[in-house]
């Protein structure tokens, strides 16, 4: 794999990520575009101890255009899209709606009433991870090196991103059909460069350090040696990766993905660790999609230590969920679940790892074995 770096015509860092040559490589923005300057802010949340983005200007970023306008495909003499280059593997660029930028003054501001209205700058980066040229291809279809590639570039902006100013969460995800809210048709997943630990990843390290004073244990190693023991909620496993269904599943079909070996983050992965992740999570996502006849709205979440905050025992992992509980049937998220936080999932988690270990994938790409172990 080979890594270039170019620059927008609004001065936006764009990195591509080859796996094989390209003589029509691009690197110089022939477009007039003014510089983006982001007005995002962050507002304290006094009741719930939370900060929350408020990103004005995002309202008018690009909404469902037309294919032959899709600015995350490669540029062409009709249409100069985010990519100058005519054609490109894995492409990452910062996002010119971001909902985090910058990396000034952080300082905490509060008004004359003190404490309870605080704001800071909304500082960080935002990032689009456009996975294939192929306007109209899947990543669940693409080779493992592909989903490889895209591993690379992952760990590469995690490396980077955490060592920005200010940034205290590295999240690299998917989002995937309209349903989920996509706004460009383009395979293409985000990286989120947060100023704050989000509120789940403070809330899992709270009760890791919780687990440690009390056991003296790690929560994220027992937790994945106990799904390895009981085994019913397994979807797949390799050498080096478990896939299962989680004990207290929210979401009508959700798949986390753990290495059996802790490390933080993705920079940590080994070669061979790398190759692994991408064919079990290549075996997940076609496992989900052979469970409905229509579409697969998604979210895969990379979900990573912070950067600073004392968190030793994290561990990383992906989670991968859809809200679709049916053919035809969407989970909303209604009263209970938007209004109090409280889920209520409509599938037994062993009644879904098991209907997805019943789909069939090809034999080539099913990576699965039926014994291993953690380490923690």
């Amino acid at each position: 794999m080979t890594r270039s770096v170019a620059r927008m015509a609004d001065g936006r860092e764009l990195i591509y990520f080859d796996e094989t040559v390209h003589e029509d490589r691009v690197l110089v923005d022939p477009r007039d575009l003014a510089e983006v300057v982001p007005g995002s802010q962050m507002r304290y949340d006094a009741l719930l101890g939370e900060w929350v983005g408020i990103a004005g200007h995002r309202q008018t970023r690009t909404y469902h255009p037309p294919a032959n306008a899709c600015p995350l495909c490669p540029s062409s003499a009709t249409n100069q899209s985010e990519i100058p280059s005519p054609s490109y593997d894995v492409v990452v660029f910062e996002n010119r709606f971001p909902s985090f930028a910058g990396s000034g003054d952080v300082a905490t501001v509060t008004d004359a009433t003190g404490s309870l209205f605080q704001t800071r700058p909304g500082t960080g980066r935002c990032e689009v991870v456009c996975f294939t040229s192929d306007h109209n291809a899947l990543l669940s279809v693409m080779p493992p090196r592909r989903l490889r590639t895209v591993i690379e570039a992952w760990a590469d902006r995690t490396a980077a991103l955490s060592a920005q100013d200010g940034v205290e969460q590295v999240f690299c995800f998917e989002n995937r059909g309209v349903e989920i809210g996509v706004t460009l048709g383009h395979p293409h997943g985000q990286i989120y460069g947060y100023p704050f630990a989000t509120p789940k990843t403070a809330a899992t390290v709270r009760s890791a350090q919780e687990h440690r004073a009390r056991t003296g244990g790690n929560l994220f190693g027992e937790l994945l040696a106990g799904e390895i023991a009981d085994g019913s909620r397994i979807v797949a496993q390799n050498e080096h990766w478990v896939a299962f269904v989680p004990f207290a599943a929210r979401w009508p079909v959700e798949v986390h993905l753990y290495p059996r070996v802790q490390v933080r983050d993705l920079t940590e992965l080994g070669d061979a660790e790398r190759d692994a992740l991408a064919a079990l999570y290549l075996e997940v996502i076609r496992r989900m999609e052979g469970l409905f006849e229509d579409s697969l709205p998604a979210i895969t979440g990379v979900h990573q230590a912070p950067v600073h905050a004392d968190a030793q025992d994290y561990w990383l992992h992906l989670e991968v969920l859809t809200i679709r509980r049916a053919e035809g049937k969407i989970k909303f998220l209604a009263g209970s679940e938007s209004a109090m936080g409280a889920f209520v999932n409509d599938i037994t988690p062993e009644i879904a790892a098991q209907r997805l270990r019943d789909v069939w994938v090809p034999s080539a790409d099913n990576a699965s074995t039926t014994a291993g172990s953690v380490t923690r």
